[in-house]
């Protein structure tokens, strides 16, 4: 994430274009790191939405706000006492760090006309948002510092407000660029990226290893810079410093494949052009919107299914145990054969053997008559033991058979649990989640919620993606979307794919009655590796047939399929 004193700055010029002269009408504050306020003017009104939690420090026009408590906490009470009614007259940056002051003219308690300022500091983990009297005294913050957090500097109310400590850096809109690009050269031991964020403020890695990547296509050490790079160098810093002055801001977000939010920017980010998906924004305000919208609501997705991962995990785990135990109870095959040779053995010789012995001895036809001991109960005749261990013998052959059948279903059993596994870490949605837990209820292993009975869930479709050649991938995201892909949605000579001997989704080439390329085959089994367990591997064995080879045992857990005619591949992970 990039949200630098760059940023900052062109922030800080959209924000003027209508907060200038804006009116303060109401402040809320949802939560304990969060304020929202909210500004009229004569051309309408915006929410200004600060936010200092460490993970996601930012300030902009909303148009998504919190929930707000019921009860308005005491800090609440306080910007609104001090602050409703105050118009603003200024903005300003400190350089191009990160913080950013919003002059304010309000009216102390008696009327008289006072000004205040309210600081935003964004600054990861230290950032904050503190209210300044007009002599620069704190009047409070967001987030109270005292001596045993900072050394440096208390921010607490009656305490003079002080500037966090200031950096070595030369402000590209004020110093000179022959200045500027000798302090990047000096740093010649270092790679190019990492000179520019040792000499600029206001800059963050990422701004820096993008101006790298814009001059010589990676991130060269300084000291193999050639004459053409430097005058590279000096190009991208005069065009740097003029979208600066000029205000004038292209505001974009990347994604991966999976609609996961990975970098913002003011500027386009051409260095990850080929691994991630660029979107544009028409401002500022609407990329962070979307930005932390969007991920925010993909870690409570994250949330919301911890228990579900909790159930999937212990259900793994029990019927892990239960297949073990019944392995250890699986009788062993001489086991079983002994029993049924002590019964014959017995038998055949059930004349010479006398009564109330507890054993005998045997001669063992089944070793070159070695003597065989064989024990007997005593309160029983020789044709009783014999009968005994007939029974015995009966009874261990009925048992390997049960507790193989249970074996059996407890692999398979054991087999799926561990696809919705697989299923819940690559979920990302609430809806996708909603889907796997309708699945585990159809399946038994959740219990219906009765107040839910009549709610149908929404039906996702799958996903989709384009071959080289044009040709429709459709991929799975759930065992009950899979059994759905593949025996309605996909015609019977579509493509099938499946990667080898792990949980996965199921992947539908369309053919159309068309015939695709090698190309077509290794995307299509690409996105199989990816949507996967395996797909940390980055290569993995990928079956494939015509969907008309699948067959679906009657009741068989959703996505399980089997076939015989298949073809393999070994593919690599296509991540997009």
């Amino acid at each position: 994430m990039a949200f630098d004193g760059l940023f900052l700055h062109m922030m800080k010029k959209e924000l003027e274009d209508f907060a200038l002269g804006s009116k303060i009408d109401k402040i809320y504050l949802p939560t304990k790191y969060e304020l929202v306020i909210a500004l009229r003017s004569r051309t309408g009104s915006k929410k200004l939405f600060i936010s200092v939690g460490g993970n996601s420090p930012r300030i902009n026009f909303t148009e998504h706000t919190p929930e707000n408590p019921s009860k308005p906490p005491m800090l609440c009470m306080l910007f609104r006492k001090l602050l409703t009614g105050a118009v603003i007259t200024g903005i300003r940056q400190q350089g191009l760090d990160r913080i950013l002051f919003i002059d304010l003219d309000s009216s102390n308690e008696i009327g008289d006309r006072v000004k205040r300022t309210l600081v935003i500091e964004i600054m990861a983990q230290y950032s904050n948002c503190i209210l300044l009297d007009e002599n620069g005294v704190i009047t409070d913050s967001l987030k109270r510092v005292d001596i045993s957090k900072s050394s440096y500097r208390e921010v607490l109310p009656g305490r003079e407000y002080v500037l966090p400590p200031s950096q070595d850096k030369l402000n590209i809109l004020e110093a000179d660029n022959t200045d500027a690009i000798n302090r990047i050269l000096a740093f010649s031991d270092k790679n190019l990226s990492s000179a520019i964020l040792s000499s600029l403020s206001g800059v963050s890695p990422l701004s820096c290893r993008e101006l790298a990547y814009r001059i010589c296509l990676g991130d060269k050490k300084v000291s193999e810079l050639g004459n053409m790079q430097i005058e590279r160098l000096k190009k991208e810093l005069d065009e740097l410093r003029e979208m600066l002055l000029s205000g004038v801001s292209k505001p974009c977000y990347l994604t991966d494949i999976n609609g996961e939010m990975l970098e913002f920017s003011f500027m386009p980010l051409t260095l990850m052009a080929n691994d991630a998906k660029i979107n544009n924004t028409a401002t500022l305000s609407e990329l962070l919107d979307i930005y932390y919208i969007e991920r925010e609501k993909r870690l409570r997705a994250r949330a919301q299914a911890e228990d579900l991962f909790r159930t999937v995990s212990s259900l793994v785990e029990r019927a892990a145990k239960k297949v073990n135990v019944r392995r250890e109870e699986l009788p062993d095959d001489e086991q079983i054969e002994e029993k049924r040779v002590c019964a014959e053995l017995i038998n055949v010789n059930i004349a010479f053997l006398p009564k109330g012995a507890v054993q005998y001895e045997i001669e063992n036809y089944y070793d070159e008559n070695r003597i065989k001991i064989i024990k007997a109960s005593p309160e029983l005749s020789p044709q009783k033991n014999a009968q005994k261990y007939y029974k015995e013998y009966k009874k261990a052959q009925t048992a390997k058979k049960v507790l193989a059948e249970q074996i059996e279903k407890g692999i398979e059993e054991l087999e799926y649990l561990k696809t919705v596994q697989d299923e819940l870490s690559r979920a990302e949605s609430s809806a996708e989640l909603t889907e796997i837990r309708e699945e585990l209820r159809q399946t038994g292993y959740l219990r219906s919620d009765p107040k839910n009975k009549n709610k149908k869930a929404a039906v996702l479709p799958p996903l989709e993606f384009s071959s080289p050649n044009g040709f429709t991938v459709l991929v799975g995201r759930s065992n009950l979307q899979n059994d759905k892909l593949t025996f309605k949605t996909a015609k019977k000579n579509d493509i099938w794919f499946h990667v080898q001997k792990a949980p996965g989704s199921h992947v539908i080439l369309c053919v159309n009655d068309n015939e695709p390329s090698d190309e077509d085959y290794e995307y299509a089994a690409g996105l199989a590796v990816w949507f996967s367990s395996v797909r940390e591997r980055g290569t993995a064995e990928v079956d494939y047939t015509l969907v008309k080879n699948l067959k679906k045992p009657p009741a068989a857990n959703p996505g399980y399929v089997i076939y015989h005619i298949y073809k393999t591949i070994y593919a690599k992970v296509k991540n997009k």
